[in-house]
């Protein structure tokens, strides 16, 4: 819980001090380096529990939304996103209502998962399609998956489902998307990604007309990242 995850770096940095040789300079510089990253990592807590709480507290603004053109600016802020290959795989064109900025935060916190799970220079697909219900904005990556068992606990919060706490992160990131695509009365769902992997996808209605996607274009290739 909130808790926990709030005196966790806290216990770190009073155990370190503890036991610091005050006279012994290396241990002063790694204990120092400790405090400085639990500090930092409690710091991104905080910024990401206040998130959260904006996202199932605040009113979604009701904008007309241009989707070939969010998509577009999705394309160009994964763009520098290091250590894989980013691709557009479709392109959804129309225009749907909602809230613009809040879509994008929940689509890139995705694709900044997808980057801390897959392998260094693997390829990472992001899109958008439009249908006469809904629009769907997904990021699909081919790391390790989310088994089957595990897909209903993956979007609570600090709940990283069985994956791996090493890649750092609040476990606060699926609970953010989960709760904007909520507010737009949509939802996030998780898929298996053909070939291995996982495909996060936000589904939200939308209450204007909308044409259907570009077709795909397999050369659509957006970076090519080095690794991290």
């Amino acid at each position: 819980d909130v808790r926990h995850e709030l005196k966790t770096p806290i216990t770190i940095v009073r155990g370190h001090l503890e036991i610091m040789d005050a006279s012994d300079r290396a241990d002063v510089d790694a204990t120092r380096a400790i405090g400085i990253a639990e500090l930092d990592r409690l710091t991104r807590l905080v910024e990401d529990i206040d998130l959260l709480a904006a996202a199932e507290t605040d009113t979604y603004a009701s904008d007309e939304i241009d989707l070939a053109a969010l998509t577009a600016r999705m394309a160009d802020m994964v763009a520098v996103i290091p250590g894989h290959d980013w691709h557009v795989t479709d392109r959804a064109t129309g225009r749907m209502l909602g809230d613009g900025d809040r879509l994008l935060q929940a689509w890139l916190q995705l694709a900044d998962n997808a980057s801390k799970y897959s392998p260094d220079a693997s390829p990472i697909d992001v899109g958008s399609a439009v249908d006469p219900v809904e629009v769907r904005l997904w990021v699909r990556d081919h790391g390790p998956g989310v088994p089957p068992a595990m897909r209903h606990r993956i979007f609570r919060r600090f709940d990283r489902a069985g994956r791996r706490r090493s890649v750092g992160g609040s476990g606060l990131g699926l609970a953010i998307v989960d709760a904007i695509a909520k507010g737009h009365g949509g939802r996030c769902e998780v898929t298996d990604t053909p070939g291995g992997g996982a495909t996060f996808t936000i589904h939200v209605p939308h209450t204007s007309g909308a044409s259907y996607p570009a077709p795909v274009r397999a050369d659509d290739v957006i970076h090519q990242g080095g690794k991290r």
